[in-house]
């Protein structure tokens, strides 16, 4: 999962899971996570409360070694805004969760199952609460050498309008896994797919949906996965389908930015790069867009999967379905899959020369996927949903971030 955390953007301003600086095209996704990036923004975020920097020093004693990570004993006082958390909104995503249990978690997810997925919405939150507080205990992560913050970016599914045939408006294609892919390492790059006999060749016929916008193209394969929304004669009566194009497989190609690439061709200063910008630029270039496009030479293939809830996002690395607002990405030498943990952070917001005070961004979630970029010990990409809002949002998701995880009790696992 992301930083256009969206990862749209380049490793300067990656991963297969977000955003995070210009960072992340400029390079967060639902396993494998791909090279996204997240929009340069304003930082407005706050320093969570628990990290900040009137804080004692740490006792480091109680440690407990978690690769990339110590986990430090905490209270449950100690998680902000604990008693404020709709944890009825949780409970899903920890029952999805709890059909593949990590380690350690076999007895607390056997007992998740027989109450059923929707046994949160059936009792009230603090009965919710009550039930976490009697099974599990709340451990700090901090880095190894014992730093309280770190970084929250964001990631999403596209939603795109397509068609299973081309015409002279949706001539962009997607390509499900080329035969010997695994065979030629690495595969053929972008440029040679698009012009060379034997590039083309490898594609011919592996067309599984088109679109109007070459960036549309782009954006899904940062991402990793997303929607797609078919109207064409192959859907009665011209009803809307909504399919999700999942990850197949890429060309072992290198990831470059695409916004790194107009920065250095002086489309825009670094400091301007954006989604946003990246679009306006390409409207106003259409000549050199294939140029653009080259610039990446990574290429994502999918493979297409129904949508039986149009409610669930698509599957992470922990293999269940993403739940918005309340899945993140970790580094797994960190926060196992399958975890609950506890997100102390500020909602992203839109740049302003006087911006407003800052909301925060307190709750519970599963750690369900991972990605290339989100590394270290205090690391998450938030999972926003799909759609325009949720790309909205993930692009702007930079913020400041403490984390606590909820494990099995009494001992350590």
């Amino acid at each position: 999962m992301s930083v256009l955390s969206f990862r749209l953007f380049s490793r300067a301003l990656q991963g297969a899971a977000s955003v995070i600086a210009v960072a992340s095209l400029v390079a967060c996704s639902t396993s494998p996570r791909l090279d996204r990036p997240a929009a340069p923004i304003q930082d407005n975020s706050r320093t969570p409360a628990a990290a900040d920097a009137t804080t004692p020093p740490l006792d480091l004693s109680l440690a407990w070694p978690r690769g990339k990570a110590q986990w430090l004993p905490a209270r449950w006082e100690d998680l902000p805004g604990w008693e404020a958390d709709r944890l009825q909104e949780w409970w899903p995503a920890l029952w999805r969760s709890c059909q593949k249990p990590a380690a350690g978690w076999q007895q607390v997810c056997t007992d998740v199952r027989k109450l059923g997925p929707q046994w949160g919405q059936q009792v009230d939150d603090g009965f919710v609460r009550q039930w976490v507080q009697s099974r599990l205990q709340p451990w700090r992560v901090v880095s190894v050498d014992g730093r309280p913050s770190g970084l929250l970016t964001g990631y999403f599914e596209p939603l795109l309008e397509g068609r299973r045939r081309p015409d002279d408006r949706f001539k962009y294609p997607l390509h499900r896994t080329p035969q010997g892919l695994g065979q030629r390492k690495p595969f053929f790059s972008r440029s040679e797919l698009e012009t060379s006999p034997e590039g083309q060749a490898a594609l011919r016929g592996r067309e599984l949906v088109y679109l109007a916008d070459p960036l549309d193209v782009l954006l899904i394969q940062v991402q990793g996965s997303g929607r797609i929304k078919l109207q064409d004669e192959t859907t009665p009566q011209g009803t809307p389908r909504v399919v999700r194009l999942a990850f197949g497989g890429h060309n072992d190609q290198p990831y470059m930015s695409v916004a790194r690439w107009l920065v250095d061709q002086g489309a825009f200063p670094l400091e301007q790069a954006s989604w946003q910008t990246i679009r306006t630029w390409a409207q106003a270039n259409p000549d050199r867009v294939p140029d653009m496009m080259r610039a990446n030479p990574r290429v994502v293939f999918f493979k297409e999967e129904a949508l039986p809830d149009p409610e669930l996002g698509p599957q992470g690395a922990q293999g269940v379905a993403l739940t918005p607002g309340r899945s993140i990405a970790v580094d797994r030498d960190s926060v196992p899959l399958g975890t609950p943990v506890w997100v102390d952070s500020t909602k992203p917001q839109a740049w302003a020369a006087t911006p407003p005070p800052s909301q925060p961004l307190q709750r519970l979630v599963m750690a369900q996927d991972t990605g290339g970029a989100i590394l270290g010990a205090v690391r998450a990409d938030f999972f926003w949903g799909w759609g325009d809002d949720a790309l909205a949002m993930a692009g702007r998701t930079k913020q400041s971030l403490a984390m606590w995880v909820l494990w099995p009790s009494p001992q350590r696992p």
